[in-house]
């Protein structure tokens, strides 16, 4: 006969009468992996939706009333909040730029 150790009640047990209340019991809502399953839930508190002024629970309703109006939804991105680069100076440009300038002035042109 093989016996085990029970981590639940702390004594050994013989593995072929196993005690029932010392099977270790998963909690309600808890998987072997992970504390709480991963999900995100359509629902939320209500939101008063700005195209039509009603109040929405649902995540893909407000959503699908905001894409048939024909807008989008934008998020709070940082990026969007940045600057735009300003373009770089063409110096080949600038250059032309000034040598005719210099030139018409040579040529006796005054504005």
């Amino acid at each position: 006969m093989r016996q085990r150790f029970c981590k639940v009640c702390r004594e050994w047990h013989e593995t072929d009468a196993w005690p029932l209340e010392c099977y270790p019991v998963a909690s309600k809502g808890q998987s072997d992996r992970l504390p709480i399953p991963y999900f995100i839930s359509d629902t939320t508190e209500p939101i008063q939706h700005p195209i039509d002024q009603k109040f929405y629970t649902s995540k893909s309703t407000f959503e699908k009333i905001t894409r048939d109006a024909g807008y989008e939804t934008v998020g709070n991105d940082p990026a969007r909040l940045r600057p735009a680069p300003k373009p770089k100076a063409d110096r080949a440009a600038i250059k032309q730029s000034v040598e005719k300038a210099i030139a018409r002035y040579n040529n006796g042109e005054r504005v």
